[in-house]
């Protein structure tokens, strides 16, 4: 059920989950009915990464596969930082969770016989970057629609489970806003967004599955709500944070004045689809020896050396060479809103920048979603698990937000016999602050941000850009401190007071990595060094070791 507001004495559950993508909704239905959960949405309860993961996710489901070659396929992806133990428990567990899902109801495409990937499983398998066999089942190209509407649907029958969209968390509350010292946490205080409150909310356990901080580039295929909420809240309550300078950008978002934030899923390169310059010639065999079929950080940094090359303002990804009919099967959601650009796809290539798409690092946790914090767990995008390593590989992020989150499930479900004694909570102080008069003062350091990110640490990154770009941030971030300990929050203060902290992790991480590894390409250190085989892990000063 949905609830929009709550007395102080309500504010106690089981279980608090900041989140409503696939890992969150998951998580909650994995839990017993008897334990009490709350969903905080910033938005809408299905606005975030989920909904727009057009491509699918990646199982061994056929015959011809074995989790041996996933393994490999995402060790070789991860560039040598992978952990390898936890891809092998999250590519083992992946039919399950496929399963799981078809349970709940989500229609996947099924198998033809005629369109060559028919197999034992009955769906359609296709291939994606990185991957050596087909093994992403989906749904026709909106997988995460399909997902994230599903789930979403199934969590409003259970009545434990009760839905708070417009509500945004401002912190973690830690022992230390108690005067102690434990690494422990105990809820969030949470700005309220139809009344401009900041409550307090306490739980037993809290999970953080607010996805990823792809908007604090100016380019983004993300909306609005990726902001990197959770890796800022973790990082100011005393988490570690791991590989953050390995930032995603998808090959191929579709340029277009009017598009905003639209990717072409990688499954039309899976599917036969070529990239082209503007002069029609095809470029990546010259990079890559699998071509469009290159992991994702190979193409990016093609198309952006071509484009830079030649002052061109984009590069073409051409699938009109396949059936019309196979293609609007099979990408019905590209074609339909190439369409609304005046693009058909079946009779013309489609074209497309790069664009910022994932964080493959992010909160460290172990192998049950566990974080530095006891009962604070961070599980999809917004956690680092050591699956990505240096560079995501298409369609393993909702792969590893079901299995995570169901490790986490396990996990939370065995603590709660263990009843947490709740502390007295301070409310949130607000006898300070005023409301603020220059709100232009968040609307330019947000865009400012934004932008020198793009400039200075985006695909192809140096010394010298990542010093201007620390500079600019050091600024950046006292300015919106002290602004933020003078006003009453709102929305857009917290979600920027957020993006500078992310900044700041990118590029300190990025300076630490003198060498060029996965997603992180630096001019100034173009060679892989093997004695920087190991993650870039960050330790805030108010990290407590757990004994």
């Amino acid at each position: 059920m949905i609830n929009q507001t709550l007395t102080q004495s309500d504010l106690y559950f089981d279980v608090l989950v900041i989140g409503s993508g696939a890992a969150g909704l998951s998580m909650a239905l994995r839990l017993p009915a008897t334990v009490q959960i709350a969903m905080l949405a910033k938005g809408t309860m299905d606005e975030g990464n989920t909904l727009y993961a057009q491509g699918g996710i990646s199982a061994v489901l056929d015959a011809t596969d074995s989790v041996d070659n996933h393994v490999q396929d995402t060790l070789i992806a991860g560039a040598g930082l992978c952990d390898s133990e936890v891809v092998r428990l999250i590519v083992q567990q992946g039919p399950a969770n496929i399963h799981w899902l078809l349970e709940q109801g989500v229609q996947f495409t099924k198998a033809e016989v005629e369109d060559g990937a028919a197999n034992a499983f009955g769906y359609h398998l296709t291939r994606e970057g990185g991957h050596s066999r087909r093994r992403v089942v989906h749904a026709a190209d909106a997988t995460g629609r399909a997902i994230e509407t599903t789930l979403l649907d199934m969590v409003k029958t259970r009545p434990n489970i009760q839905l708070f969209p417009e509500h945004i968390a401002v912190d973690l509350i830690t022992a230390r806003h108690l005067g102690a010292k434990e690494s422990k946490c105990y809820g969030a205080y949470v700005l309220d967004k139809n009344n401009s409150k900041v409550v307090t909310w306490s739980a037993q356990f809290t999970v953080l599955a607010s996805g990823g901080a792809s908007k604090v580039y100016l380019y983004t295929t993300n909306p609005d709500v990726a902001t990197g909420d959770g890796i800022a809240m973790a990082w100011r309550a005393g988490c570690r944070v791991a590989n953050m300078e390995f930032m995603q950008f998808h090959p191929t978002c579709l340029y277009h004045p009017h598009a905003k934030n639209f990717l072409i899923t990688e499954a039309v390169r899976g599917e036969g689809g070529i990239l082209l310059l503007p002069d029609g010639q095809r470029f990546m065999p010259r990079f890559d020896p699998r071509a469009e079929l290159a992991p994702r950080d190979i193409v990016a940094r093609a198309i952006d050396h071509e484009m830079k090359r030649l002052g061109a303002e984009c590069v073409y990804l051409d699938i009109s060479h396949r059936p019309s009919d196979f293609i609007r099967e099979h990408f019905p959601t590209v074609h339909s809103k190439c369409l609304e650009f005046g693009i058909d796809i079946t009779q013309q290539p489609i074209p497309v920048v790069p664009a910022a798409h994932y964080t493959c690092g992010g909160v460290v946790t172990d192998y049950s979603a566990r974080t530095d914090l006891d009962n604070l767990y961070a599980i999809g995008e917004v956690a680092y698990t050591g699956l990505h390593g240096a560079n995501r590989m298409a369609s393993n992020s909702l792969l590893e937000c079901l299995v995570m989150a169901t490790r986490a499930a396990g996990d939370v479900e065995g603590c709660l016999s263990k009843q947490l004694d709740m502390p007295a909570i301070p409310d949130w102080d607000e006898s300070r602050v005023t409301d603020s008069d220059e709100e232009i003062v968040v609307a330019h350091n947000w865009d400012e941000l934004r932008r020198l990110m793009w400039d200075y640490v985006g695909i192809v990154r140096s010394n010298k850009r990542l010093a201007r770009a620390q500079r600019r941030i050091d600024i950046l971030r006292r300015e919106i401190i002290e602004y933020y300990g003078n006003f009453r929050v709102t929305s857009d203060l917290l979600e920027l007071r957020n993006l500078v902290e992310v900044a700041d992790l990118i590029v300190t991480s990025a300076l630490r990595r003198r060498e060029s590894r996965g997603l992180h390409y630096t001019l100034d250190f173009p060679n892989l060094d093997r004695h920087q085989q190991r993650l870039t892990e960050l330790i805030p000063d108010t990290y407590i070791p757990k004994l």
